[in-house]
């Protein structure tokens, strides 16, 4: 059986891949977001309060780490299992909120936790919340890579599925909304706002 710390090393590789062939920076996408931090000098590393490894420095809104000491944004406790619609509207919030790399974390316990028929979703939902993140860090190589990747991700899960609106989402909107954002993140605008940029993941309050 697989350990637990495998298992999410397993997950990252899958929604931040590395493989040959990515342009110059995409491949530091799973380096720049993910939680892992490298062992100190005495290999001691940080622990959540469940003994779990995970990086105690504290970060800003967009997940990027500050000085120790440093008054940060508190992180999404991790493993938490949620209704589906629970996920949707929680992540919603922290889009609005500007914390597209809080939302993707919501995301990523659905995917870790949900059923293996609706993984692909919620997996290419955590790519679009992380292409946000990248491209409100004003990494638009990385930003453009994700936001296009999530948006072939969940097209070609409601093709499969023959839904394209679970759970109250509109997902042939949030593939238009990735696509259109990341050629202006390639034009080399600059960092977006991450908040102004965000999406509505619900049809009902599109527009």
């Amino acid at each position: 059986m697989r350990s637990l710390a495998v298992t999410r090393v397993i997950a990252r590789t899958a929604l931040y891949p590395t493989s040959g062939g990515a342009p110059n920076g995409a491949g530091a996408v799973r380096g720049t977001i993910g939680r892992m931090t490298n062992a100190g000098a005495s290999g001691a590393r940080d622990r959540d309060e469940e003994g779990r490894a995970r990086n105690a420095r504290p970060r800003d809104g967009l997940g990027r780490p500050l000085p120790h000491g440093t008054e940060g944004v508190a992180r999404q406790p991790e493993g938490v299992v949620r209704a589906p619609l629970e996920t949707v509207a929680e992540a919603q919030a922290l889009l609005a909120a500007g914390k597209p790399f809080h939302a993707h974390e919501v995301f990523e316990d659905a995917w870790k936790s949900g059923p293996p028929e609706e993984r692909p979703l919620w997996r290419g939902l955590a790519q679009l919340a992380v292409g946000l993140t990248h491209a409100a860090r004003g990494n638009a190589v990385g930003g453009a890579r994700l936001l296009r990747r999530g948006a072939g991700a969940v097209e070609e899960w409601a093709a499969l599925r023959g839904e394209d609106r679970p759970y109250g989402m509109d997902l042939t909107g949030l593939a238009r909304w990735a696509r259109e954002l990341a050629g202006r993140v390639e034009q080399g605008s600059g960092p977006v706002d991450a908040g102004a940029e965000a999406p509505r993941l619900g049809w009902r309050t599109a527009g």
